[in-house]
């Protein structure tokens, strides 16, 4: 027989589970990511806006020449010619 406080425990441990489980979803909140395709980036650019941002801000700091301090599109630094897609493309990083 087990001992009483593993018994205890089971609910525990299986509500941490099912938390981490749940934890791997996007929750109801979570902003849908924006997608960015540029002719000299391979795929496309998938980004999930920051508390703030829009789609419409992101795409307008990736056209703006000197805009820097951001990581998006694997710290690209390629500014301008940037548009805004339909996501569910290949994501992929900058091109040689």
């Amino acid at each position: 027989m087990a001992p009483d406080h593993a018994i205890r425990r089971t609910p525990l441990v299986a509500g941490i589970v099912l938390l981490a489980a749940v934890g791997t979803s996007r929750s109801a909140n979570a902003p849908e990511p924006c997608c960015f395709t540029n002719e000299a980036y391979a795929g496309v650019c998938e980004v999930v806006p920051a508390q703030g941002e829009t789609c419409d801000s992101i795409l307008a700091y990736l056209n703006t020449p000197n805009s820097t301090g951001k990581g998006y599109c694997a710290n690209t630094t390629i500014r301008g010619g940037w548009r805004q897609t339909i996501c569910g493309g290949p994501r992929s990083t900058c091109s040689p």
